[in-house]
């Protein structure tokens, strides 16, 4: 497979990644770079992440085989209605966002007939620190991408995408976008929100200098997600509110059955409620690496 001109908007952590993994796999002869501050643009290019600022859509997307959307999801339906304009028959887009089901609206609304070239994704994969900076080309190495075709989209244009995202390292997966949706708000948007809700707290005790003085490893693993981007996950949270709160009211309840074990000093309560954690936890882990390694 190769790439003529790919288009990155939004230079980031995840933007500037996808980047440099297509570069560093050879697949791409340019990509181009389209973005709201011309500092991060500019910065993206001397890191090598692109070859070309655009500033228009007309001259970005002249010629271009694939665009790559990987700005917060709060932010996707006006950035569609501001290319749709210029967007030929022959370019496939595919996005970067948390969220799905939004999207697949957005897409629609903005590109008409034309969303039928727009396949939606997610890749699984980041850091706590945000920014072209961190970006790497190894990002998606081994990592999970989750395709949520639409059922117009041509079987050639899923297949372009996914073969992208190997040329990345990634391993592609299929998801219906509702399905996404409900999956994620459990397994990464409550996490991310329960994080960001637990150092806020904090913040405003007012002993707060002290607490954090004395945090140490546990309070560093626990919270590492709260140093996301603010912006992209509160799009995330308010994009996915209702499975989000679905998955926070069943925390809450579990939460609730936790404080009745703690607060009668239930002992064989909380070590079979910790055990089973635990175990649940190290099966995943296991499942996680390799064998042989």
């Amino acid at each position: 497979m190769k790439l003529g001109k790919v288009v990155v908007c939004g230079v980031g952590l995840i933007g500037g990644s996808f980047a440099l993994a297509l570069k560093a796999a050879g697949v791409v002869t340019e990509v181009v770079g389209m973005g709201r501050t011309q500092a991060a643009l500019v910065e993206a290019q001397q890191r090598g992440a692109i070859d070309t600022i655009a500033h228009d859509w007309a001259d970005a997307l002249a010629g271009a085989d694939l665009v790559f959307l990987a700005v917060p999801v709060g932010q996707v339906a006006s950035v569609l209605a501001s290319m749709a304009p210029c967007l030929s028959s022959t370019t496939v887009i595919t996005d970067g966002g948390s969220t799905k089901a939004d999207v697949v609206t957005a897409a629609r609304q903005a590109l008409g007939a034309r969303c039928v070239q727009f396949v939606p994704g997610h890749p699984i994969a980041g850091a706590e620190k945000s920014g072209v900076a961190a970006a790497t080309a190894d990002l998606f190495h081994q990592k999970r991408v989750v395709l949520t075709p639409l059922a117009e989209n041509a079987e050639e244009h899923i297949t372009l995408v996914t073969r992208v995202w190997r040329a990345c390292g990634a391993e592609v997966s299929r998801l219906d976008a509702e399905d996404h949706d409900r999956i994620f708000a459990a397994v990464s948007h409550l996490p991310h929100f329960l994080a960001f809700v637990l150092v806020h707290e904090f913040a405003q005790r007012a002993d707060s200098d002290q607490l954090f003085g004395f945090a140490a490893g546990g309070f560093r693993d626990f919270t590492r997600i709260a140093s996301s981007h603010p912006e992209m996950w509160r799009d995330i949270c308010l994009a996915n509110r209702s499975a989000l709160l679905t998955e926070l009211d069943a925390y809450m309840v579990e939460l609730m059955r936790a404080r009745v074990l703690l607060a009668g000093a239930d002992a064989e309560g909380l070590q079979a409620m910790f055990d089973t954690a635990r175990t649940r936890r190290d099966a995943w882990l296991d499942s996680l690496t390799p064998p042989g390694e």
